[in-house]
């Protein structure tokens, strides 16, 4: 075996987890949403930015504004999923960056003066940080069940600022009754990679 993970947490990482489609009751609490920031937070980004903005919705108001927003196919299992996660980008995240990026404080304004920029890298980087939260929360043993399929306008409206791009909506729990869909096929190895 190549990988230093053990079967079991490469099955829960990957192999076996699943884009959820339903999950059961039972709640996902503060402590568990708490654990999964605190250990994806270490994962890579450009000039050790963070301008990934999580935005819980919990409230039953808060739910059917954001449900409105979402294609039909997702409105359902949204309303019912016991937590759901808006993931965003802050293209301000440059503020930060003197403390983030204490040996290089000057970057904030070497590289990301410009509203352009830093959206594009806030874009990106983000990106990246919403992956390590899905990985992170099938590190706690939830389902995740993220989406784009939603009028990201309209939640930015609803929910969020100028300063703040949506990415995705994504829904948190344990997992229901037939909760997946059959595995859709992965490109191989072969036809992914190339060396030069």
């Amino acid at each position: 075996m190549s990988l230093v993970l053990d079967s079991a947490a490469q099955d829960l990482l990957f192999r076996e987890a699943r884009t959820a489609n339903s999950f059961t009751d039972e709640p996902v609490t503060e402590e568990q949403v708490q654990a999964i920031y605190d250990l994806v937070k270490y994962g890579p980004t450009a000039f050790n930015q963070t301008p990934l903005r999580i935005t819980l919705v919990r409230s039953p108001e808060a739910r059917e504004r954001l449900v409105r927003h979402l294609a039909e196919g997702n409105q359902a299992k949204t309303a019912a999923a016991p937590l759901v996660a808006i993931l965003s980008a802050d293209n301000e995240f440059h503020d930060e960056l003197p403390a983030l990026l204490p040996h290089f404080p000057q970057a904030k304004d070497m590289f990301f003066a410009e509203r352009p920029v830093r959206e594009q890298s806030a874009l990106l980087n983000a990106a990246l940080q919403a992956a390590y939260f899905i990985v992170g929360v099938r590190a706690a043993g939830l389902a995740a069940g993220p989406m784009t399929g939603a009028d990201l306008a309209g939640i930015q409206k609803e929910f969020l600022d100028a300063d703040h791009t949506p990415l995705m909506v994504v829904n948190i729990g344990k997992p229901g009754e037939d909760a997946w869909f059959p595995r859709s096929p992965r490109l191989a190895f072969d036809e992914v990679v190339t060396t030069v």
